[in-house]
């Protein structure tokens, strides 16, 4: 019976990590992955900042209290292949980046695990402007969806397609991206659509993120992933191929 109870509680487990990603986590890069009860990660050692990140938003997980933001270095990743909290000693004022979340903290304000979304796997200095402006407003336009009463799913990455800058007080090499990819995905009963943005960190505070969508398969072209690796053949040309799949429903 105990052997019976425990299988029963690591199965529960599986599908409540698996969760984070719908049809499969992505796929096409090589990494750490790192799955945890509100996000999945793929932290890239090279870089020091994290392939992809994937996570599912619901009613339940938002609208929480205020929540702190106290950087750690991630304890399940070695310590030569991710940054610690002294390594962005300087940045906003040397190269005007913030600490910016690739999971929102917003998103998981009313979970008992909201500390994880502050390790540094999770972080990347992302430029104020676009942090506090197109990023922040593409967060929320997200969070509005959820509201309604709809689950989403997101994966969401880095894109290096030029120098950005280098943190001015890190030990270890790394390096900055140039922009983000951000998917957004819902599924209702098998109805799966989506919309993808690429913003990119030269953004001005005052841009819109609507102006920067583009197609999941652009965002695929242009990282070498595979969002959806399980989705159907018959879906993907519909979901992935065109524009405005949640456009409307983002605000758009």
């Amino acid at each position: 019976m105990k052997k019976l109870i425990a299988f029963t509680l690591t199965i529960c487990a599986f599908n409540a990590f698996a969760d984070n990603c719908v049809y499969n986590c992505p796929t096409g890069q090589s990494g750490q992955t790192i799955t945890r009860s509100i996000y999945t990660l793929n932290n890239n050692a090279q870089t020091k900042f994290a392939n992809w990140v994937a996570y599912h938003v619901t009613p339940s997980t938002i609208d929480g209290p205020s929540r702190s933001r106290n950087w750690k270095a991630d304890p399940s990743i070695n310590s030569a292949n991710t940054l610690e909290p002294n390594d962005y000693s300087g940045a906003w004022a040397t190269i005007g980046t913030d600490r910016g979340h690739q999971v929102p903290l917003a998103s998981f304000s009313n979970t008992a695990d909201w500390q994880m979304l502050n390790y540094l796997s999770n972080i990347t200095p992302q430029d104020s402007d676009l942090n506090q402006g197109p990023w922040v407003d593409l967060e929320n336009a997200v969070r509005d969806v959820v509201r309604t009463g709809q689950d989403v799913y997101v994966v969401s990455g880095p894109l290096y397609e030029w120098y950005f800058a280098t943190l001015p007080e890190a030990d270890e090499s790394h390096s900055i991206p140039s922009g983000y990819f951000k998917v957004v995905i819902t599924d209702v009963n098998g109805w799966v659509e989506a919309s993808a943005f690429i913003l990119e960190q030269n953004a001005a505070r005052s841009d819109n993120f609507c102006a920067t969508e583009v197609t999941v398969n652009e965002v695929e072209s242009r990282t070498g992933l595979n969002i959806m690796p399980s989705l159907p053949s018959y879906k993907e040309n519909a979901v992935e191929g065109g524009l405005g799949g949640l456009t409307a429903a983002l605000g758009c």
